[in-house]
């Protein structure tokens, strides 16, 4: 059997009123809520998408762990004997050498600032995804004495490159001539293009093989650092700690949270401002149903007066104006819940039908990082959403029960 305030609340609920007005109040609060509801799930998880993209991106060109030393990596020996300290730290998967220097390329009037990292093509497979994101040419191409260069998609269009053009890459490190100081350049080949998908390392990042930028740049086959790649990204910054522990003191060891950490420190930031953005569309709701429960309450004054007659407490007649309430919010969550579920998995696929319709592209790939609408749902994101919106659709129920439960019975007979 119900306890009578659910039944009376239930009741109210299902009778239709003298005034439409209250009722038009009362479906725009459910609505409110499930638009606030299923804004913020499709947005954060919108959001998440995107910092996965970004985060996956990134990675696939840069390092999870990175270790230099406060001098460079002279001989086979001396890197070799890091990656083998390495690879024994749990976590660490495979490790390779790297050589990182500040370049210019140009062809005819065609200038371009670059940085120049230099490979091993047998070991760089191990630790980045430049091999799957290489889109004419081959990373085997790069051959040491044939001076060939990988460049981004952004710079070959740009200078008008393919593969077997000429290029000259020009080192700012300057050699002594008797006309004077003159910057040191060599004349490279294309073997490839990439596109690592984000533009910043289209148009600013080539690749060659380690032994030609070592003779370019005068490195006397000195290596910047290490390269590490973990089994599991997110366990960076523990890996990081534990092998600058094994390696000592000389050696410096940077994860990939630490060299992007302003990025990702920006897009939590945007993430928590646009949750309290959307939020208030939640807020917004739950006043109205103040403002719904507070009308009912007064046009109900007669039925409150006979429920006190008869011996309700002013307990019983909070909690029928409080289940109601909370009836009405709960109502608006469920259907905004499933709404932003359906919506977060299914948004891609949306925005690429709205992009076919309308003949346009919403996220230009030449201006933003990413040009596709990734989403990502988490359900702890959904479970904290609609448990906030469940206690601001209850907390804006107490006033007006409250108010409810203060009536005198005598006082609202006589305004009857």
């Amino acid at each position: 059997m119900r306890p009578f305030e659910l039944f009376i609340s239930l009741r109210y609920l299902r009778t239709k009123r003298r005034n439409g007005f209250l009722s038009l109040i009362t479906v725009i609060s459910a609505l409110g809520i499930a638009l606030g509801v299923a804004a913020l799930i499709t947005v954060i998880s919108v959001m998440n998408g995107f910092q996965s993209e970004l985060r996956d991106r990134i990675l696939g060109v840069t390092s999870h762990v990175v270790v230099s030393s406060y001098q460079d990596l002279e001989g086979e020996e001396t890197w070799r004997r890091v990656v083998d300290t390495a690879a024994e730290v749990p976590g660490v998967e495979a490790g390779a050498p790297y050589v990182r220097e500040q370049g210019m390329l140009t062809r005819g009037s065609a200038v371009s600032g670059v940085l120049v990292r230099g490979i091993l093509p047998e070991w760089e497979e191990g630790v980045s995804d430049l091999a799957a994101n290489m889109q004419r040419g081959s990373l085997e191409d790069l051959q040491p004495g044939g001076y060939g260069v990988i460049v981004g998609k952004t710079v070959a269009r740009d200078m008008g490159l393919d593969v077997g053009d000429p290029i000259t890459l020009v080192a700012p490190s300057g050699q002594s001539t008797p006309a004077g100081m003159l910057p040191r350049m060599k004349r490279f080949t294309v073997v490839g293009v990439f596109d690592s998908g984000m533009y910043e390392y289209n148009s600013g990042l080539v690749y060659a093989h380690a032994e030609d930028v070592q003779k370019l740049y005068r490195l006397d086959g000195a290596f910047t650092g290490i390269r590490l790649r973990l089994a599991e990204p997110m366990d960076a910054p523990q890996v990081a700690e534990r092998l600058g522990e094994e390696l000592g003191g000389s050696y410096f060891v940077r994860d990939w949270t630490q060299r992007n950490r302003n990025f990702f420190q920006a897009l939590h930031t945007e993430k928590v401002v646009m949750f309290v953005i959307l939020f208030l569309i939640v807020m917004v709701a739950a006043f109205n149903i103040v403002s719904s429960l507070v009308m009912l309450v007064n046009e109900k004054r007669g039925d409150i007066a006979i429920l006190r007659t008869l011996g309700a407490s002013p307990g019983n007649v909070t909690a029928v104006f409080m289940i109601q309430g909370t009836i009405i919010g709960l109502f608006g969550v469920v259907l905004g819940g499933a709404g932003g579920v359906a919506l977060a998995l299914n948004v891609e696929e949306l925005v690429a039908g709205l992009e076919g319709l309308f003949q346009t592209q919403f996220l230009p790939g030449d201006v933003y990082s990413v040009s596709r609408l990734p989403s990502d749902l988490y359900w702890t994101d959904v479970a904290w959403i609609t448990g906030a919106g469940l206690v601001m659709s209850f907390l804006a129920t107490i006033y007006p029960a409250r108010s409810a439960a203060r009536t005198d019975p005598v006082e609202a007979l006589r305004y009857e």
